[in-house]
C-alpha cells in the first residue's frame, strides 16, 4: 500500500472523515472494478476523497466535501435499502503524526503514523460501528417509552386499560427492533484489514475504546433483554386475559344450560 490514501501533492496531514448510517443495507455489488478495497468497500471519490461503503447501510466520508457527499449519496440511492431520514451521522477529524505510534487523544483527532488505506479503513469501521449504535441505541429507547406506560398501568392498576391489539402492536415493534439490532452487524467482530495487518490491532483497540463500542455493545444486550422479558410478560398477560374470557364464557355457557335444563322440569311438571 503507497504511504498516502490520497493523490494530492504535498500529501495530507488533516482529512475528516463523516459517517452516514444511511439505511439497513447498501448493496455494494458493481463498485469492485476501481476499489482500493473489497472488504470493506473503498473508492475514490470526489476531487481526492474516498468513500467506505458497509454493507449494513454505513458510508464513510474522507476528505470529501459536503456537495461531492451529496453527488455520492445521489448515485448510491437505488442501492440504498430501508433508507434512514434523517440518517445517524458522526464525524472525526484524522491528522498525521510524526510519531512511532497512532494515538487516540479522549475527545481529540486522531492521530496515525500514516494516512495509508489500511490506517483510514480501521478508523472507518470504529466511526461506522458507533454509528449504527447511536442509531440502534434511539430505536431501543424508543421502544421504551413506549413500553412505559403499559408497566406503569400494570404496576399502578394491576391490569391494562388498553386492548388486545394495541398490545400486540407494542409486542410486534420490540420483537422487530429486536431483530434489526441484532442481525444487522456485529459490532464485536475485529476489521478485515487487520487479517492483513495485525500492527493495526493497538490502533483499533484505542479507536473502540474512545468510542466505548464494547461497553455500549453490553448495555444494548442488557436493554434488548429487558425488552424480551417485558415482550414474554405482556403475551403471557394476553394469554391469560383470553384464557380467563373463554373460561368464563364456559361457565355461562353451562349455567344457561342447567337453567335451560332445569325450565324444561319445571315446565314437563307442570304439564301433568
Amino acid at each position: 500500500m503507497k504511504n498516502s490514501a490520497f493523490r494530492s501533492q504535498p500529501p495530507l496531514t488533516r482529512v475528516t472523515a463523516h459517517a452516514l448510517n444511511v439505511g439497513d443495507r447498501i448493496n455494494t455489488s458493481g463498485f469492485e472494478k476501481d476499489a482500493l478495497s473489497a472488504v470493506p468497500l473503498a473508492l475514490r471519490a470526489g476531487q481526492d476523497g474516498i468513500a467506505v461503503l458497509f454493507r449494513y447501510g454505513v458510508v464513510v466520508f474522507l476528505n470529501m466535501s459536503a456537495e461531492e457527499e451529496a453527488a455520492f449519496l445521489e448515485r448510491l440511492s437505488p442501492r440504498i435499502g430501508g433508507r434512514l431520514t434523517p440518517p445517524e451521522e458522526e464525524a472525526a477529524t484524522v491528522e498525521l503524526l510524526g510519531e512511532s505510534q497512532d494515538q487516540v487523544a479522549a475527545g481529540g483527532p486522531i492521530q496515525v503514523r500514516e494516512m495509508s488505506v489500511a490506517r483510514l479503513l480501521v478508523v472507518s469501521d470504529a466511526l461506522a460501528k458507533s454509528v449504527v449504535l447511536a442509531h440502534d441505541e434511539r430505536e431501543v429507547a424508543k421502544v421504551f417509552e413506549t413500553i412505559e406506560p403499559f408497566v406503569r398501568e400494570l404496576a399502578t392498576f394491576g391490569k391494562f386499560f388498553r386492548n388486545r391489539r394495541a398490545i400486540l402492536k407494542l409486542i410486534g415493534e420490540a420483537l422487530l427492533v429486536q431483530h434489526n439490532v441484532s442481525g444487522r452487524v456485529a459490532i464485536a467482530d475485529k476489521p478485515d484489514a487487520l487479517w492483513d495487518r495485525p500492527d493495526l490491532e493497538r490502533l483499533y483497540a484505542r479507536l473502540e475504546d474512545e468510542y466505548e463500542l464494547n461497553a455500549r455493545v453490553e448495555t444494548l444486550n442488557r436493554k434488548l433483554e429487558v425488552v424480551a422479558e417485558t415482550t414474554d410478560t405482556l403475551a403471557d398477560i394476553i394469554d391469560t386475559r383470553r384464557s380467563l374470557r373463554l373460561e368464563i364464557i364456559v361457565v355461562l355457557l353451562i349455567a344457561f344450560e342447567i337453567v335451560i335444563g332445569i325450565s324444561q322440569i319445571f315446565a314437563a311438571r307442570g304439564g301433568r
